[in-house]
């Protein structure tokens, strides 16, 4: 966890002087010519980590060539270099700019007398299969080859031959009947087949090639009947099928026929694999016969790995749509119960098992089909998965093996996911993990105390009275300081932060400040603070904050702990809100908005150039001017009470047919127009901060959407109440009741929103026209109800664990950034954008790059040309195209007109769209400058004309007739 929070206050330090791209390949470059053999082999293997620093084409191609010339003239040794490189690089070689020449040194080496360079030469053809794939040159080596009497060629030229298979149609057609007659020769070694075998998984290519490939694989199912062959063909029969699609339903009868009738133990296991392969990528097709043959078959075996393999496969169909078909096509099925049916009966005979794995799967398979199937009465099922739950929590928390922990980790998520589809079931099962708290071994603590807050996020099922058990227990744990209690610490605090849903009592934060001053370190104080910022506990947090300033080395992480603890110390001051009490909430805003001025201040001083927490900042930013907003609002409305407008107000309002003559003199002021078009700029802010954190998880993006969404809820009460009550609409402000609540935050928040539409809407439909003193009333109130429940500072405020950034690369682009680009006006800039999408140590953990947006637009900066009248389509570009990345990196290029003399401002922004279609303004934004030359034939007939000369056409003519 500590490197995870690093990537935010990582320290300013530059480290070493970084050597731009051209310096470090020069740097390589002479590794790679130097006499020695283990310098040249040193300058090999550091390729991809130059790859991985500098992944553009320009220097990608060079580096390979290079390489290539490596392979071409070096030993088999420096070879093999070569070649682990080209695979380690696999998602660059596309990059490769000179593909026939790299081709063409490295193809040299085929013709070469030594078997084993002709067998590294195949292998390095085979890694480059994505960029040749058609290359026949390539094909007919490795035909040759696998005829070969040396044996190391012919393996390498199967490789090869897989490789090629799978990238190119023509070559895998062509090779198959070859393959077919070594497969099938008796002069061909069965090791030899048993690796040939494997290929036929690639002819996938179209309907024909993939039906004489299976019959070939029938075939040879029948004819080998060895264990070993069985295995290695029905796998690749597996991976065919999965691949072409159209024959999975005869695979899984077949794997199913092995499972049920071939005694032998390791084709059992391979059927299993194999099936449980076909379960997580086509779950679809699986028939209500094939989950029952698989039943009967686990029901039948009286071996507990196979039982445990076909349980595995059967719980990774119980979680998919196949449970429902199972359910739902049998025949009967409204007159039979859930318990008469055979996976029904398997799941509760596995669930009290004497093996945790079996177990495990059996309350799997019952939890699933209670989460499925709720439409179906499964009271029964679900008590028979709670009780086996509950049985195996009790065994495998006492447990302290690797196992154990497993199958408790497979346990608590059953929990949550019973809990969350079937709330009614929450009290016995939170019961039963308090109960288990104290017996239990530390690493399962650990696990229970997780399972305890997801429930208790979604559910308030954590009373009070149980906070006893859970301070008792803390008390207990704090006496020791090795990790694991350590981590326990923080695991239960947070438990203990969720359970209390309103602030902390006296007598809990003495507890909790009490243990980490006995057996804590700084680390653990700050991992506590940080879930209490995250639960809404500001006044604990904060003092933890103040605790652990004089505990840091470096003043970034003193100024971050200090932004911490100032804007806890803010949030803090709002929780003394009452409602009616207008003048002390607005002293309460302005001594938030002091404690937030001065944390924005820390924050920035803690922000570097490698880490600039631009999310942070924004945020605080955007919480600051909320605070003004509704401090502005208040003040609004009590100065409508000390200058409230004349009797005469609603005569005149429908006189002139402007309603907002109701409100007297303010309405002439347009503060309240102003407030509302104050609090829609800040929502359109909190849209704009939401759409660029792509990194961001899911529980921070909803607490920005939630800020968004009051913000837009102040706005339109503003205008139901007193701006336009007539023309507002309520119905798109509706509640969303059935949107799932993930916490407690989000919970509270809705209730605000629930309860001030309902006010608004029952003020408008009670009173109308609404009084200026009860519309007040009502906008206050609101602001304070919003305020008093405690902000939630979520993850990502604290943590980034996906990191997503693109890179950009344009040319032509100038020396000095400074410098513009000459370009004539006659004709078009082709603008070439390259980009790599650079990942840090998860990637795709929340959300995945589907294509990547460019956005180019020009402005005309100044014109060097005659003042004259130019049309708005003349001096801009406005372009736009999507491109979806490959192996990271993506290329487009744009046709760009300066007609227009002068300079131009060219801007390149890149925004991504997520699988979902969702776009996020990620960045980055490069610019550079083109200056527009006028053409010299235009430029000399120009001066020409200024200087009275007829133009040269007409000159050469005159000349010509003068001849005559």
């Amino acid at each position: 966890m500590a490197a995870n929070t690093k990537s935010f206050l990582a320290d300013a330090g530059y480290g070493e002087q970084e050597l731009d791209a051209n310096s470090a390949l020069m740097e390589l470059d002479k590794g790679l010519r130097s006499g020695k053999l283990g310098e040249q082999c040193e300058a090999v293997v550091r390729f991809p980590r130059l790859f991985q620093k500098y992944p553009f084409p320009i220097l990608i191609n060079s580096a390979f060539l290079k390489l290539a010339d490596v392979f071409r003239v070096g030993n088999n040794f420096l070879r093999l270099c070569v070649l682990k490189v080209t695979q380690q690089s696999e998602k660059h070689l596309e990059k490769i700019l000179n593909v026939d020449e790299f081709v063409k040194r490295v193809f040299s080496v085929i013709h070469s007398n030594d078997p084993v360079a002709r067998a590294i030469t195949l292998r390095m053809l085979g890694s480059m299969a994505s960029i040749i794939p058609e290359r026949k040159n390539a094909h007919h080596s490795i035909r040759q080859s696998l005829d070969s009497h040396d044996n190391v060629e012919v393996e390498a030229a199967i490789f090869a031959a897989a490789n090629f298979s799978a990238q190119s149609k023509d070559f895998a057609v062509g090779i198959c009947n070859k393959i077919s007659e070594m497969i099938q020769g008796l002069a061909t070694p069965v090791d030899l087949k048993l690796k040939l075998i494997p290929i036929l998984q690639h002819m996938h290519h179209d309907a024909s090639l993939a039906s004489s490939s299976r019959q070939l694989l029938q075939q040879l199912v029948t004819s080998y009947p060895s264990t070993k062959m069985v295995i290695v063909t029905l796998h690749t029969f597996t991976l065919l099928a999965a691949s072409s699609l159209v024959d999975i339903p005869k695979q899984i009868q077949l794997l199913l026929q092995y499972l049920q009738n071939d005694p032998r133990k390791a084709v059992k296991r391979l059927a299993i694999q194999d099936l449980k392969l076909l379960a997580n990528k086509t779950p679809h097709t699986w028939s209500r016969e094939n989950i029952q043959a698989l039943c009967e078959s686990a029901l039948n075996t009286p071996y507990d790995s196979l039982k445990m393999g076909m349980l595995s496969v059967l719980s990774t169909l119980s979680g998919t749509i196949a449970i429902k078909q199972y359910f739902s096509s049998a025949p009967g099925a409204a007159a039979t119960t859930a318990r008469s049916f055979d996976l029904v009966k398997l799941a509760q005979e596995c669930c009290y098992h004497n093996n945790r794995g079996i177990a495990a799967h059996g309350v799997r398979i019952l939890t699933n089909i209670s989460a499925s199937c709720q439409e179906k009465d499964l009271l029964p099922l679900e008590q028979d998965a709670v009780f086996g739950l509950e049985a195996l929590l009790v065994l495998c928390s006492q447990d302290d093996s690797p196992g154990a922990q497993a199958t408790l980790k497979i346990t608590l998520t059953c929990m949550v996911k019973l809990v969350k589809c079937r709330p009614h079931l929450s009290q016995s099962v939170v019961e039963s993990l308090l109960t288990q708290l104290h017996s239990a071994q530390d690493n399962a603590r650990i696990l229970m105390c997780h399972c305890l807050a997801a429930i208790a996020m979604q559910l308030p099922v954590l009373a009070d009275g149980m906070l006893g058990d859970l301070m008792d227990l803390y008390k207990l744990i704090g006496q020791s300081a090795t990790d694991k209690k350590q981590e326990l610490l923080v695991s239960l605090a947070t438990v203990i932060f969720v359970s209390s849903q309103k602030a902390l009592s006296t007598e809990i934060k003495t507890v909790i400040k009490q243990q980490l001053e006995n057996a804590s370190n700084g680390w653990t104080a700050y991992r506590i603070a940080r879930q209490a910022s995250r639960m809404g506990n500001h006044d604990m947090a904060r003092e933890l904050y103040q605790s652990l300033l004089t505990q840091v080395a470096s003043e970034h992480f003193y100024f971050w702990l200090n932004s911490l603890k100032e804007f806890s110390h803010a949030e803090q001051c709002l929780t003394g809100l009452q409602e009616d009490s207008y003048s002390s909430a607005l002293s309460c805003i302005a001594e938030a908005l002091k404690s937030y001025h001065k944390g924005i201040a820390s924050l920035t001083a803690a922000s570097t150039p490698l880490n600039p927490l631009s999310f942070q900042c924004g945020f605080v930013k955007l919480r600051i001017d909320l605070l003004q907003a509704f401090s502005q609002l208040i003040c609004t409305c009590n100065s409508l009470k000390t200058s409230p407008p004349p009797a005469i107000a609603t005569t005149i309002a429908m006189t002139s047919g402007n309603d907002l003559q109701r409100c007297g003199r303010i309405s002439n002021q347009a503060c309240m127009k102003h407030s509302m078009e104050e609090f829609r700029n800040l929502a359109t802010r909190y849209g704009d901060l939401y759409q660029s954190s792509f990194d961001a998880d899911s529980a921070t993006l909803r607490n920005v959407e939630l800020q968004q969404q009051s913000c837009l809820l102040i706005s339109h009460a503003i205008e139901a109440l007193i701006l336009d009550p007539e023309s507002a609409s309520f119905q798109e402000y509706g509640s969303n009741g059935t949107a799932h609540v993930e916490s407690e935050y989000e919970r509270r928040m809705m209730s605000v929103f629930n309860h001030v539409l309902e006010e608004v809407e029952s003020l408008n439909r009670k009173y109308a026209p609404v009084s200026y003193l009860a519309s007040n009333t009502c906008l206050c109130n609101a602001v304070i109800a919003l305020l008093k429940v405690p902000l939630s500072f979520q993850r990502y405020f604290f943590q980034k664990l996906q990191s997503t950034s693109i890179k950009l690369a344009l040319s032509p682009s100038p020396r000095n950034p400074a410098e513009p680009i000459a370009v004539q006006n006659n004709q078009q800039l082709a603008l070439k954008v390259e980009g790599v999408v650079q990942h840090g140590s998860k990637p795709g953990l929340f959300r995945k790059i589907q294509s990547v947006c460019l956005n180019v637009s020009s402005v005309l900066q100044s014109k060097s040309g005659q003042d004259y009248k130019i049309p708005i389509d003349s001096m801009t570009n406005e372009m736009e195209q999507r491109v979806e990345p490959h192996n990271d990196y993506f290329s487009t290029q744009f046709l760009l007109n300066f007609v227009i003399l002068g300079t131009h401002n060219i801007t390149v922004e890149s925004s991504v769209i997520d699988s979902n279609g969702i776009v996020w303004k990620t960045g980055p934004k490069t610019t550079i400058f083109v200056k527009s030359l006028e053409d010299p034939y235009s430029q000399q007939v120009r001066l020409q004309q200024q200087q009275g000369q007829p133009p040269l056409q007409q000159q050469q003519q005159r000349t010509a007739y003068s001849r005559f």
